[in-house]
């Protein structure tokens, strides 16, 4: 089948013709014209990662509100912060001029919820996972994690995790990424917020150590 230009039309049909190419191409990039806007749903795909393979996300089956995008957002907080909406699965990577990079997210679970304020201690890349003693006595089955999971496709971590202290020390907490990309826009975890995993890599070459850490 040959394709049709432009050059092929009548005259009183090109305008519409390049109107209607306009609007798909902007479609397509996730981006308004004034620029305000912009998803990058195309960035899901399979990633090659420090040797691992990290596989594509359906993105399709991920509610657009929850993929990466760049949004207004009006805060007092400095670019470079990150402010963590748990009621709407949200985190917000700030950035200057009123924008900040948005993520979905999931957080903890009922009874797990978390509020404060915190920073980024440390980030590691394709971490390893040791769980809490508190979630070996809940789940029996994962004492044989007890000195830690290594790195790898199924580990609870995924790809990155930044760790999380406060006044105390060691919060505990985590943000880190997930291969249960279907858990975004739900509250599953134990307390820890998570990723998509190609969302966690992007958030990890953004932040700092030392990045203060908001969750509201």
């Amino acid at each position: 089948m040959v394709g049709i230009g432009a050059a092929d039309l009548p005259m009183h049909i090109k305008p519409i013709f390049v109107a209607a190419s306009l609007t798909l191409a902007t479609a397509l990039a996730g981006c308004t014209s004034d620029g305000s806007f912009q998803m990058f749903t195309s960035d899901y795909g399979s990633v090659s990662d420090a040797g691992y393979q990290l596989p594509a996300v359906p993105i399709y089956k991920v509610e657009s509100k929850y993929r990466r995008q760049i949004v207004s957002y009006d805060t007092g907080e400095k670019p470079g912060t990150i402010v963590v909406d748990t009621a709407n699965k949200f985190l917000y990577f700030v950035t200057p001029g009123g924008k900040a990079v948005r993520y979905g997210i999931g957080v903890g679970r009922e009874g797990f919820e978390w509020h404060g304020t915190a920073r980024i201690a440390a980030k590691r890349e394709w971490p390893t996972w040791t769980p809490p003693s508190a979630m070996i006595g809940r789940q029996p089955q994962l004492a044989k994690w007890r000195g830690g999971m290594p790195p790898g496709l199924m580990n609870p971590l995924g790809a990155r995790a930044m760790y999380l202290y406060n006044g105390s020390g060691d919060s505990g907490y985590r943000l880190h990424g997930t291969p249960e990309w279907f858990s975004i826009g739900k509250a599953m975890s134990s307390g820890c917020i998570r990723l998509m995993n190609q969302d966690i890599i992007d958030l990890y070459n953004r932040a700092d150590v030392g990045a203060k850490v908001v969750v509201l």
